[in-house]
């Protein structure tokens, strides 16, 4: 049971990471992007805090019985405050309303938390539970207090949510909705799978009757299927544009490699070397900036006659004008590389000569990358190519 916890933490934590952004400023400007992390995150610490193994732990290092339930319990509160949070920064509206609202959400749950640890310290519980504490102390007192305010406080928040992701479904397309509606059927998991099965395991303790297997063995694996749809439905909206980016930025990297093994021996900026850890956006801006340089120095070595050339055969090819363009540059661009190789040609006279020719592919990323392509065709035009070399 400990490992499957722990998987589902590993999953809400890698989720909250990958929607940090470029640092800690930048997450304190964006209350949206901030209350998703600080939420994801502490859905992975209420599956962290409530495995068996962990609880286990807590309680030896503290030399406290069932230390870890005040823990776990506080946790979920502090989760349930983050969600609603959450929904109140992405529906938006006025910021002094939004501030009101989770001042008044945050003040309610903090509360909440003060009072589970003050019962939790006024109770009798001795015997160590790991799995069954909300059945076996349902009718201790104080602990049976505790119990019942963390799932009200659960509950609450709950049944908020789903009727809200409800309504704001119905107004809404794209991922916004799949997102909301992945939400509410992960709350709708969590409400029956988890708030009804302990309370009805804990009702039957008060009745004097023992259901606890809906309390043990029904409400964790639901808990998390629950915990793992709704923390999708939240980051799948923003993580999902987010991934795109990153997989398209490493697409254009390995197309712009052609580019870059042609030209990267002319260059006088340092070599793109990102660190390992750095994602692919970062990385292409790193290639993109290199290669720039590098089209930079090979500019006032531009064969305009080969240009021409290669324009001209292009265009009687069947190529589209801005094709054949792209093309006769690419062929300048590897006679350029050739020239500067064998000759290298003072820099004195490169602020003269530069104005002779636009530096190609300024625009950006899209540019690049056709010229990259642009390479591969070269070799059809044998005539030019072999003026090149």
């Amino acid at each position: 049971m400990s490992l499957v916890v722990y998987v589902a933490a590993a999953v809400l934590a890698a989720a909250a990471l990958l929607l940090i952004p470029a640092g800690p400023r930048m997450l304190l400007r964006n209350p949206l992007t901030a209350s998703t992390c600080v939420a994801v995150a502490l859905g992975a610490c209420c599956f962290a805090c409530s495995a068996p193994a962990t609880l286990a732990a807590v309680n030896e290092m503290t030399g406290v019985p069932n230390f870890g339930a005040p823990m776990t319990y506080s946790t979920i509160s502090a989760y349930s405050a983050s969600l609603l949070v959450l929904l109140i920064n992405w529906r938006g509206g006025p910021p002094g309303e939004i501030r009101r609202m989770v001042t008044r959400i945050i003040a309610a749950y903090g509360l909440l938390i003060v009072a589970i640890i003050v019962l939790f310290d006024m109770a009798d519980a001795p015997v160590e539970r790991l799995r069954d504490l909300d059945t076996y102390y349902a009718r201790t007192p104080y602990m049976r207090e505790m119990i019942s305010l963390y799932l009200i406080g659960h509950g609450v928040c709950a049944v908020i949510m789903i009727v809200v992701c409800l309504r704001w479904s119905r107004t809404v397309t794209g991922l916004l909705r799949t997102g909301l509606r992945l939400i509410m059927w992960g709350l709708v998991l969590d409400v029956v799978g988890f708030e009804l099965a302990k309370i009805i395991a804990v009702l039957a303790r008060w009745a004097g009757r023992d259901l606890d297997w809906l309390s043990t063995s029904v409400a964790p694996p639901v808990v998390s299927l629950g915990a793992l749809v709704c923390s999708l439905g939240f980051v799948l909206p923003r993580l999902l544009p987010v991934a795109r980016g990153h997989w398209d930025s490493a697409r254009d990297c390995r197309e712009l490699q052609p580019l870059w093994e042609e030209v990267k021996a002319v260059t006088t900026a340092p070599k793109p070397s990102p660190a390992w850890w750095q994602l692919p956006k970062a990385r292409l801006q790193l290639l993109e900036l290199a290669i720039h340089d590098a089209l930079l120095q090979l500019v006032p070595a531009f064969d305009l006659d080969l240009g021409r050339r290669v324009l001209a055969s292009a265009t009687s090819r069947g190529h589209a004008q801005d094709e054949a363009r792209v093309i006769s540059e690419a062929a300048m661009v590897v006679g350029a590389v050739e020239q500067v190789r064998s000759s290298a040609p003072d820099p004195d006279d490169a602020g003269a000569e530069r104005g002779r020719y636009p530096l190609p592919a300024t625009a950006g990323t899209k540019e690049l990358v056709r010229l990259a392509q642009a390479l591969a065709l070269l070799p059809h035009f044998h005539e030019s190519r072999a003026t090149v070399r």
